[in-house]
């Protein structure tokens, strides 16, 4: 890790994460035409948008910037593969086996199911032997979260806590990060098992939304448990959620997923295949 990292991961502890990411968010739901058209065209120079594969390419057109962040893309933009899906477009920052219940933060941390998912023992366990990824969205990246796998949402568990930045530098430094910040556990019961997608806040990250509820986040500063009367079911594909400003995705898996050949670190995007489970048909190049 270099100086400036480390500096960098340091200087988060003391700022007002809640603060700012109120008042990112006040400025990001603007409908004020030359405030929201200065915030996109600025945004779209600084990290390099392509807007080309969006439903609406012109930056002018959305009402606010969050409408611009959480923008849809064309139908045919992103295929769906075979196997397990990546649920967005990022980066792979870490996949593979928990082991004791564990999943790997970056080279050197380590941090548990059982905080991640809210402190909930018996629910962790059920992921104890399976396999876990994690996807990180950049600014740049398109923003919907969408299901790895047919899944039925058994509950949701919002999970009150810090906001850090999640990129590679803070995961290298603040331990346990994605089990500090600001959550939303959503479980589903799927044909290879349950899966967890867990839907993690960051710096600056104005609020969470799933396709059942509308926007969930920030809530009280206490855990929050919810399930539907109705059943919530959902496709392989389908969008489950989407972040107003970036983030990461953190997926478990009760059973062990065989993942195809992609490095910690590697870009993916949304449909791609990940990997299979054992059994299934899908022949896809394993590491």
């Amino acid at each position: 890790m270099t100086l400036s990292q480390k500096a960098f991961s340091l200087l988060q502890y003391p700022l007002p994460h809640h603060a700012l990411s109120r008042l990112t968010g006040f400025a990001a739901r603007s409908e004020v035409p030359w405030l929201k058209n200065a915030l996109i065209k600025a945004f779209i120079k600084r990290f390099n948008v392509d807007m080309s594969q969006a439903q609406e390419p012109d930056p002018t057109a959305y009402p606010c910037f969050n409408a611009f962040f959480t923008r849809a893309l064309t139908a045919d933009a992103r295929p769906l593969g075979e196997g397990l899906l990546c649920p967005a477009d990022g980066t792979l920052s870490q996949h593979g086996r928990l082991q004791a219940g564990e999943l790997v933060q970056a080279k050197g941390h380590r941090y548990s199911a059982n905080a991640l998912l809210g402190g909930d023992a018996a629910l962790a366990d059920e992921f104890r032997d399976g396999s876990f990824a994690t996807v990180y969205l950049s600014p740049r990246d398109y923003h919907r979260v969408h299901m790895p796998l047919d899944g039925t949402l058994r509950e949701m568990i919002y999970v009150p806590g810090r906001i850090f930045s999640v990129n590679q530098a803070t995961a290298n430094y603040v331990p346990g990060l994605f089990a500090r910040n600001e959550r939303l556990v959503c479980i589903f019961d799927t044909p290879q098992g349950a899966m967890a997608m867990v839907l993690v806040g960051a710096m600056i990250v104005a609020a969470i939304e799933t396709v059942w509820s509308g926007q969930v986040t920030p809530l009280a500063h206490t855990p929050q448990r919810t399930r539907f009367p109705t059943a919530v079911t959902l496709a392989r594909g389908a969008e489950m959620g989407r972040f107003k400003l970036g983030s990461t995705v953190v997926m478990c898996f009760a059973n062990p997923v065989e993942f195809a050949e992609l490095a910690p670190g590697s870009t993916v995007r949304m449909g791609q295949s990940l990997g299979r489970y054992a059994g299934e048909a899908a022949q896809l190049p394993l590491a």
